[in-house]
């Protein structure tokens, strides 16, 4: 049995610790005082019901702490602190990472250090230049927000970035912890794996965009969306998966990684990375353009979170979508339960559903939900197949 710190407790280091408590020894470590007193009590912080039921049902080797003392008995350490992009520098904010190496490697130079946040392409080896240690590899998660554990107890791959025994016990702990009987497993290079990451969300961002473009074009004719992407997807190689259209791709990851990879591509010639980060600004454009030619009196959005199961509402495509409402003039209101302020940029919070409903004269919806059908002839939605 190994002893294994995972460094940062969101939904990917969490469901990582749980994933992992299952047969090692687990210790997850967060600066949040607060989210660990909440992880301590059986409760998680973010929305996942499976994690929520691990957490309070299952047998695990798991405790929790702030204590930064706990890296010096590790024999992996992961690390899954934030790397928002940062729009400045054109690049992820890679700092929180890089701290938790620097203190690893000074309270023990012989722990195994598996980076689970997102980096940019060449972060490892840079890394490990700059700060002086061959104990950094990089295993990218594939983890989608609601149905992080879920993904991790039922992995569609593991990739660890290094061709070492290391790298191959590590995947052998992410196998064991799960539910399927045959993962695939790749150990790559480094560099490749961190490729592997940003060139995946990328290619989902473009599907997304894809069938974004589709709706908006079928819109514009007259079109019927919905029989048009059911007729393409009826080519077995373009298949009937990941078609729903939406107001943009959105969400923690989506955004930041095609940006990140765009960024990676400053010497390479291409066309269609530039092209897959800006359909999502004419996507929000044109949703925009099509409320604000309704010409409603007030715009009423429900929920700020980018799909159905997530508690998290960073970097939703809606908020693009109101803020170009707002910037004609048109008042927009937001029901949101998870706000705790009553103004949300200069929107007024509606945490009643029934008042939200009888204010607004249309309705934004990303995704379409039975709380909403009593209003359906204010709703204003591009879901055409009920799912994300």
């Amino acid at each position: 049995m190994s002893t294994v710190v995972v460094a940062g407790l969101g939904y990917v280091g969490l469901s990582m610790a749980v994933l992992l408590g299952q047969h090692q020894r687990v210790v997850g470590v967060d600066l949040d005082e607060g989210r660990v007193e909440l992880l301590r009590s059986g409760r998680s912080p973010v929305s996942d019901p499976e994690l929520e039921e691990y957490l309070t049902e299952r047998e695990l080797d798991l405790t929790f702490t702030t204590d930064t003392a706990a890296y010096a008995e590790a024999d992996f350490v992961v690390i899954a602190t934030p790397t928002d992009y940062d729009p400045e520098s054109d690049s992820f904010d890679t700092s929180s990472v890089e701290a938790v190496i620097r203190e690893v490697a000074a309270a023990n130079p012989a722990a195994t250090m598996v980076i689970k946040s997102t980096v940019p392409v060449g972060f490892v080896e840079d890394v490990r230049k700059r700060l002086g240690t061959d104990q950094v590899i990089f295993s990218p998660e594939f983890l989608r927000e609601g149905r992080a554990l879920h993904d991790n107890l039922h992995p569609s791959r593991v990739v660890v970035g290094e061709k070492s025994e290391r790298a191959r016990r590590f995947a052998d702990m992410l196998v064991e912890g799960s539910l399927e009987p045959d993962v695939p497993v790749l150990l790559t290079e480094p560099t490749d794996a961190e490729a592997i990451k940003l060139f995946a969300n990328t290619y989902l961002a473009m599907r997304i965009a894809f069938f974004n473009e589709l709706d908006s074009f079928s819109i514009s004719r007259g079109l019927s969306s919905r029989e048009v992407i059911e007729g393409v997807g009826l080519d077995p190689r373009i298949g009937h998966h990941y078609n729903n259209p939406s107001f943009g791709y959105g969400g923690y990851c989506l955004p930041k990684d095609t940006r990140q990879l765009l960024a990676n591509y400053w010497s390479v010639p291409q066309n269609l990375i530039r092209a897959i980060v800006d359909a999502n600004t004419t996507r929000k454009d044109f949703i925009a353009m099509d409320v604000i030619n309704r010409q409603p009196g007030v715009v009423g959005v429900h929920r700020l979170i980018m799909k159905s199961g997530s508690d998290n509402f960073r970097f939703s495509a809606v908020q693009g979508v109101m803020k170009r409402i707002k910037g004609k003039g048109i008042e927009v209101i937001v029901y949101e339960p998870e706000l705790e302020d009553d103004v949300f940029f200069g929107s007024k919070v509606y945490r009643d559903l029934d008042e939200f409903k009888q204010t607004a004269d249309l309705i934004l919806a990303n995704r379409r939900v039975p709380e909403l059908d009593d209003v359906a002839d204010k709703i204003y939605t591009r879901d055409l197949f009920g799912g994300d």
